[in-house]
């Protein structure tokens, strides 16, 4: 049954930034880290920006990045397990119970930055129909999302493979048609010319002329 005013806790994951975009790292050259924070900006404001979404919170160690998206209205949770993707989730997770409770937890890819906040209104919406869900990622290997209701388990299963792990989990996968926008991470330079076609964010796109017109 769909809840209709559900709200949910967003947590996003923010690598230190001078270990980010490892894939993008001789595309983007001396910018790597300034692209990998513009990237996080723009989900992250447009998580903030969501109906949806009662509170945002931001797992990360980097000094720079709390700053730049605390000043956002994200809360920020430091002291991450260090101990990869999932782990990092679970530690947000919990303080997001912490903090909010009551509210759905969801995690959210940090590197969408074409995401619109109605795209994503969209899928938090189907997802406060199932105990926990998940949304594939454009190429339809990974996921960008998983998100548990109130009193279910929060098992995110990120990383590689991911849409597989979390479906055999039990999670419902959500409808991903008409929101393009939710499922478009970026790690490589085509993911980036695809986010850029869907229209990214005003940090990521201050950010394009810095890196040459050739290169998106």
């Amino acid at each position: 049954m769909v809840e209709p005013d559900a709200r949910w806790a967003l947590v996003v994951p923010v690598k230190r930034l001078s270990g980010a975009k490892s894939r993008l790292a001789r595309f983007a050259g001396r910018h790597r880290a300034d692209l990998a924070l513009a990237i996080a900006a723009d989900t992250v404001m447009a998580a903030v920006c969501s109906a949806r979404v009662a509170a945002v919170l931001v797992v990360t160690d980097d000094p720079r990045a709390a700053r730049a998206l605390g000043g956002m209205g994200a809360g920020v949770v430091g002291g991450e397990p260090g101990t990869g993707l999932n782990p990092a989730l679970l530690h947000g997770a919990a303080e997001a119970a912490r903090r909010h409770p009551g509210l759905g937890v969801c995690a959210l890819s940090a590197d969408l930055p074409a995401l619109r906040p109605g795209e994503l209104d969209l899928v938090l919406a189907e997802a406060a129909g199932h105990p926990t869900s998940f949304l594939a990622d454009a190429p339809g290997v990974g996921t960008t999302l998983y998100a548990a209701t109130p009193g279910a388990a929060f098992a995110p299963a990120f990383e590689g493979g991911s849409r597989l792990r979390h479906a055999a989990g039990g999670a419902a996968e959500l409808a991903g048609a008409r929101v393009p926008s939710v499922r478009r991470d970026v790690d490589t330079p085509g993911d980036l010319r695809d986010a850029v076609a869907l229209g990214v964010g005003p940090h990521t796109a201050k950010l394009l002329p810095r890196l040459g017109p050739a290169q998106v």
